[in-house]
């Protein structure tokens, strides 16, 4: 039985962790923007400022952790299921509906904001999800 390479799973979770933190970023700064702005301006809408003030970076360290996991999973179901994008999509397409779907239809379903926030945060983390992963595979090679 080969051995998965750490070095290439990390490679690749450091390449599509990048990719999936510029689209979060295209997200929030630019498409969801000038919404934050007005729910920021509701009384009982979203905070001006976040209750930590290093959720940022945390995030994008997040997202770059959820990355290594889809690139590690990656690296381990190709021997199985086969190498390359039609794997990377199954497995991007399956952790980002489990990461992004259930909480989001929750949020939409009772946080009291409109629902094209939780919307866009489920598209955020499952089209970052399948980046991610296709990013991973192209770069993992044993």
């Amino acid at each position: 039985m080969e051995s998965v390479s750490s070095k290439r799973v990390l490679l690749g979770a450091l390449a599509g962790g990048i990719v999936w933190i510029v689209w979060s970023s295209i997200v929030n700064a630019v498409i969801l923007a000038g919404r934050y702005h007005a729910m920021m301006q509701r009384p009982g809408g979203l905070l001006k400022e976040p209750r930590y003030p290093f959720f940022v970076p945390v995030y994008f360290l997040a997202l770059l952790l959820a990355a290594y996991v889809l690139a590690w999973l990656y690296a381990g179901v190709r021997r199985s299921y086969g190498a390359g994008p039609r794997t990377a999509l199954a497995v991007g397409i399956l952790v980002g509906f489990v990461a992004a779907f259930p909480l989001n239809f929750s949020t939409a379903a009772w946080a009291p904001i409109p629902r094209i926030f939780p919307l866009w945060w489920m598209i955020e983390l499952w089209v970052g999800a399948i980046l991610a992963t296709l990013v991973a595979a192209w770069l993992y090679q044993d």
